[in-house]
């Protein structure tokens, strides 16, 4: 008691009482500030690409292929019930794409703990994946190899609810 009372309210606030007090303030904000880089580190690189000059250099093909998927007049859609992630292709008359080889690369948009990687199976007009999404906010990569060598490839957002509905992103 004697003790706890010689520290806590003092005769005199010596220079050993505001060392005590800038040492708790300062490593305070530092513990802190540690665990947060510590946080914001392992879950996410930040990196999009490894070198953005030889990325760059890449702009004129990348343009190219863009018009070319653009050409093709795919349309898509995704949905996510039950556990199972499916996407429906059609071509540019609304006629469903079949025999295509889909690979889905999905993930949280800042996070890479949750990415996969997954080709999907044809059924019924569709491409379907079993996988577990828990709700919040996923990004989806599409790359789609036609019948005919077409290549393809889309990227989206999208939320899953509690509910387990599938939500693009800006269509609440």
């Amino acid at each position: 008691m004697r003790l706890a009372k010689a520290i806590f309210s003092p005769d005199k606030f010596t220079g050993w009482h505001m060392f005590g007090v800038l040492v708790l303030f300062f490593g305070t904000i530092i513990t802190v500030n540690m665990v947060l880089a510590f946080n914001a580190g392992s879950t996410w690189t930040g990196l999009v690409v490894k070198n953005t000059y030889v990325e760059s250099q890449k702009f004129n093909e990348r343009t190219e292929l863009f018009k070319q998927q653009a050409a093709l007049g795919w349309q898509y859609d995704v949905a996510y019930e039950n556990g199972k992630f499916s996407i429906s292709l059609r071509d540019s008359f609304a006629n469903p794409i079949k025999d295509a080889v889909v690979v889905v690369d999905i993930g949280r948009p800042v996070q890479e703990g949750e990415d996969q990687v997954l080709q999907m199976a044809e059924l019924d007009n569709r491409y379907f994946v079993d996988t577990d999404l828990a709700p919040g906010l996923w990004r989806v990569r599409m790359k789609v190899i036609g019948p005919l060598g077409e290549q393809w490839q889309r990227s989206m957002r999208f939320s899953i609810y509690t509910d387990g509905r599938l939500v693009p992103e800006g269509k609440a």
